[in-house]
C-alpha cells in the first residue's frame, strides 16, 4: 500500500467558480492560495481557462496562473481547460499541465461542453497535436453517475478510458461530478481500471453531496490511488445537481490521512487556518467539518 499521498487542492477553480454572490478580488484569491501553499500543499489547480461570459469568476485566470508560476516554481500548478482555446491560453500563461474534461455520460457532455463524444475526442487530439509537450491529466466527468442518465456502469467507463488511452492519454482523473458514488462502487471501479490499464496514472475527484466524500476518497486510496483532489473547506457545488456540495474538504481529508498513517507533507494546523481564512473572506457553500471547530483540543 502506498503511504505517500498527494492531496491536490482544486478549490481555486472548483470552489471559487461556484461563487455567484460576489466577484472575488484577485488579491483575495491569491491571499487564500498563499495560505494553502504555506501549509505544504504541492499540487494545486489554480484556475480554469474558460470564457469569462460562461464563468465570470475565472476572468483573471492568466493573472492568477502567471503570478503563481513566478512565485512558486516548486508547486505542481495546473488548470482546467474546456476546449482548444482554453489550452492555448494556459500554454501562453506558462502552464505545463492542463485538465481537459470529457463526460462519460453523452448527455452531460453535451450540456457541459456542448459537444458529442466524437467532437470532444477531436478537440483533445487537436490539443495534443498542437502542444505535444503539454502534460494532459484528463478529467472523466460523471464517471459514477449522471443527473440525466443515472448510474454509470464500470464496463462503460473501462471502455471509455480505453478509447482515450488509444489517443495517447496516460493520466486520468476519475470524477464523481454530482456526488452519488459509494465505497463499493469506488472499489469495483478502480480495481477494474487498474487491472485493464496498469501503465496509467489514476486520481480521484469526489463531490461530497451525500456525505460520502471522505469515505469514497479513502476507499480510492486503499485501492492504490495516490492522488486525491479536494477543496479547501469543501467549498463548491455542481450546476447540474441543485443542492450539491463541493468536493471532499481538504482539511478534513488530511486529518483522516494523518490518523490513518499516510504521509501528505501538509501541516494540518496551517491548512485549517487557511480554510478559516477562506470562510471569513468568501461567503459560500462549505461542506467541511473542521472549519466549525473553534476550540483546540489537546492531542487533536
Amino acid at each position: 500500500m502506498n503511504k505517500q499521498i498527494t492531496v491536490a487542492e482544486i478549490g481555486p477553480r472548483d470552489g471559487f467558480q461556484s461563487i455567484s454572490c460576489m466577484m472575488i478580488p484577485t488579491e483575495t484569491k491569491l491571499e487564500i492560495i498563499e495560505a494553502i501553499l504555506a501549509s505544504g500543499v504541492k499540487k494545486l489547480q489554480c484556475t480554469s481557462f474558460v470564457s469569462p461570459k460562461a464563468i465570470p469568476q475565472m476572468q483573471d485566470a492568466t493573472q492568477i496562473a502567471q503570478t503563481l508560476l513566478e512565485k512558486h516554481p516548486e508547486v505542481d500548478l495546473f488548470a482546467l481547460v474546456p476546449n482548444f482555446r482554453g489550452a492555448q491560453s494556459a500554454v501562453e500563461a506558462g502552464l505545463k499541465t492542463v485538465s481537459p474534461v470529457i463526460s462519460l455520460s453523452v448527455s452531460h457532455n453535451q450540456n457541459n461542453v456542448r459537444r458529442t463524444h466524437e467532437q470532444s475526442f477531436d478537440e483533445l487530439k487537436r490539443i495534443m497535436d498542437t502542444f505535444p509537450e503539454l502534460n494532459i491529466d484528463l478529467d472523466v466527468a460523471t464517471a459514477f453517475g449522471c443527473p440525466f442518465e443515472g448510474r454509470m456502469t464500470v464496463p462503460a467507463l473501462v471502455d471509455f478510458v480505453g478509447k482515450l488511452y488509444d489517443l495517447g492519454i496516460r493520466s486520468f482523473n476519475i470524477c464523481d461530478t454530482i456526488g452519488v458514488a459509494y465505497p463499493t462502487q469506488i472499489r469495483e471501479t478502480f480495481q477494474a481500471l487498474m487491472a485493464a490499464y496498469p501503465d496509467v496514472h489514476f486520481s480521484v475527484h469526489i463531490h461530497d453531496t451525500r456525505n460520502m466524500g471522505i469515505l469514497n476518497s479513502l476507499e480510492a486510496v486503499r485501492c492504490g490511488v495516490d492522488t486525491v483532489q479536494t477543496t479547501l473547506g469543501g467549498l463548491g457545488g455542481c450546476p447540474f445537481a441543485p443542492g450539491a456540495t463541493g468536493n471532499t474538504a481538504t482539511e478534513d481529508f488530511v486529518y483522516l490521512l494523518d490518523r490513518e498513517g499516510y504521509e501528505t507533507g501538509i501541516d494540518q494546523k496551517k491548512l485549517l487556518a487557511a480554510a478559516k481564512l477562506e470562510v471569513e473572506k468568501i461567503p459560500g457553500n462549505y461542506s467541511g467539518h473542521h472549519i466549525h471547530i473553534n476550540v483546540e483540543q489537546k492531542g487533536f
